[in-house]
Parts: structure tokens; C-alpha cells; sequence
């Protein structure tokens, strides 16, 4: 059964510098890149093919964005 974290791709900073693209859990990066812009547009190719929650990190780690890929944990109702 999944845990709910294999359901995501992250965009996260790497301390060594650029991008990762990491699926929730997991401890290698489906990609590094030099930059965000760059990673997001991968991340988000990765994501809704594999329609899962997408998520944006910060260079503080924090959460800036998140978009649903066909894994909404709230999906509207009507």
C-alpha cells in the first residue's frame, strides 16, 4: 500500500547547487538541473504523466507552490 509520499514530485535546491526533481520518498532525483525554471518544467512533465501532486520548494525549503496532477487529495466538489 502507498504511504501518500510516493504520490509527489518535488522541486527542491540542492546544497551543492541547481535543481532536483525528487518523487516523494525517494532517495535519488529523477533529474538535476542548473536552474528552478528548469526543473519545474521537467518536474511538471514527470508529474502529469505520472498524475501525481506536484511540489515546489524554495531555496529555504519551504513550499511556495503545489499543483494537482490527477492526485488531488481535496478535489472540488460539483
Amino acid at each position: 500500500m502507498s504511504n501518500g509520499k510516493s504520490r509527489t514530485h518535488h522541486v527542491v535546491p540542492k546544497p551543492s547547487g541547481g535543481w532536483d526533481v525528487k518523487r516523494g520518498g525517494a532517495l535519488r532525483s529523477s533529474g538535476h538541473f542548473n536552474t528552478k525554471n528548469d526543473a519545474i518544467d521537467a518536474g511538471r512533465r514527470i508529474s502529469t504523466k505520472q498524475k501525481t501532486e506536484f511540489v515546489i520548494h524554495g531555496k529555504d525549503g519551504k513550499i511556495q507552490r503545489k499543483d494537482s496532477h490527477g492526485n488531488d487529495p481535496f478535489p472540488p466538489r460539483g
